[in-house]
């Protein structure tokens, strides 16, 4: 993470949610750094909010995809966004699966310690996310109040959603943070 980078408090922390998730998008990355037991995709679905009175993101994942596997096994996950020449790594974890061979360092991104959790978060990024899981849930089709969200579940493999309290957020603060 670049040493530019500080500490960022949820209350000040500034940013269009909906080009985040639908046209920046996001590294969701989950799994212990220190035991090298991780893996990362990016994530276009998800949200960012108050529950239980704590600063929350959401996150979606299906079953099919390897990352759930380590969102499963671990209490941590974290968020990256990227400046824009970092659109290509993305498209690779996006596109490409950790079971298949090391995607990560095909990518060229630098995975590096978050300030608090397990997962890692990447020295590329110019804003992270530390989350610490607190719930989840497996979409259930019967729930769906509109037809045409069945559209998206072509395999019906229905997304598992993971709310994680947001402990820590680092990041340009000049882009992502009101003046304090």
């Amino acid at each position: 993470m670049d040493t530019n980078f500080s500490e960022i408090s949820y209350l000040n922390f500034l940013s269009n949610s909906f080009e985040l998730w639908d046209k920046t998008w996001l590294l969701l990355t989950s799994g212990d750094f220190g035991k090298g037991d991780f893996n990362s995709m990016t994530v276009a679905w998800g949200g960012l909010g108050i529950m239980w009175n704590k600063p929350m993101a959401m996150v979606v994942v299906r079953p099919t995809r390897y990352t759930f596997k380590f969102i499963n096994s671990y209490d941590t996950f974290s968020l990256c966004v990227f400046p824009e020449q970092c659109r290509s790594a993305l498209n690779l974890l996006g596109s490409k699966s950790g079971r298949d061979g090391d995607k990560i360092k095909a990518s060229s991104l630098t995975p590096i310690a978050s300030s608090s959790i397990a997962a890692p978060v990447y020295k590329e990024a110019e804003l992270s996310l530390e989350c610490r899981k607190m719930y989840w849930e497996d979409l259930n089709p019967q729930h769906f109040l509109y037809p045409e969200i069945e559209k998206n579940y072509a395999k019906k493999d229905y997304h598992r959603m993971i709310m994680g309290e947001v402990v820590k957020i680092y990041g340009a603060k000049q882009k992502y943070s009101l003046q304090e």
